[in-house]
């Protein structure tokens, strides 16, 4: 059968291409462990060059040796808090002073707390709502700031969740939920305001991964029981699942593409 030229590829394309970040650079926040740490691998893994933050200065470290090491990157590490005074500032004057520019944002640092809204402080939930909203919030202003002023076109890709999107239920994560439900509007806000300007920001919605922060429910019965019930594929997410998007959403592959929430979420959010 002779396949239809609205479906086939000109010679000389390669699909993949689209994909790279060769020449770009990318500031991803909470790198040393979870989610951030192959993040970080994967942005390097396709050509980028990376400013990595996190708290923990002992991982940090090693993980940006590791991937100079490598021969990926460049990397270089910036220890810090983001909810701290200039923190964000620091970020962006790390990448500029290193490479020059700023190409790419990952918002990923993040923490989670577990318990009922009636038992709940309402300072811890300040404290929640800002290291997951009003941090990254602050990092991307700063950045997106940057990409307009001198006409960079650029990507913000934030870390949301499926509990920014739907309620947890029996989990009880009031602040969690709280501060990825504003992530994901500030997602849309910033594409509409910056999108003549050739600054796109969309968010991965992960469901359930495992990492340090989600240990608890992977190491008990019924916490699989949550999760293996909760998504349409009746189990939680695997290592590299991630990796896709975060390319897509971070490359010219979704050049058209800005205000979006990907949910990468074994259909938790479909049912």
């Amino acid at each position: 059968m002779t396949e239809s030229p609205s479906t086939s590829m000109p010679a000389g394309i390669d699909a993949l291409d689209h994909f790279r970040l060769d020449g770009r650079v990318a500031i991803l926040t909470g790198a040393s462990s979870g989610l951030g740490h192959r993040f970080a691998q994967v942005l390097t893994g396709a050509g980028a060059a990376v400013v990595l933050a996190a708290r923990r200065a002992d991982r940090l470290a090693e993980l940006t040796d590791e991937l100079n090491a490598n021969g990926k990157g460049p990397a270089v590490s910036v220890t810090c808090d983001l909810t701290d005074a200039g923190a964000p500032d620091a970020l962006v004057a790390a990448a500029l002073d290193h490479f020059g520019q700023i190409d790419v944002v990952v918002n990923n640092a993040g923490i989670s707390r577990v318990l009922p809204a009636v038992d709940d402080d309402v300072e811890e939930f300040r404290r929640e709502l800002e290291i997951n909203l009003v941090a990254p919030y602050e990092l991307a202003r700063k950045a997106g700031k940057w990409m307009l002023d001198n006409q960079r076109p650029g990507s913000v890709v934030n870390i949301g969740s499926i509990l920014g999107t739907v309620g947890g239920g029996r989990l009880k994560v009031p602040g969690y939920a709280s501060a990825k439900g504003g992530l994901h509007n500030l997602t849309r806000e910033l594409a509409s305001e910056w999108a003549r300007k050739g600054v796109r920001c969309n968010t991965i919605a992960p469901g359930w991964f495992e990492t340090e922060m989600n240990s608890n429910m992977f190491g008990s019965d019924g916490g699989m029981s949550y999760i293996n019930e909760g998504a349409a594929m009746g189990r939680p997410g695997y290592e590299g699942e991630l990796d896709g998007a975060l390319l897509f959403l971070a490359s010219n592959a979704s050049s058209y593409v800005t205000g979006q929430i990907l949910h990468v979420d074994g259909g938790w959010t479909a049912i």
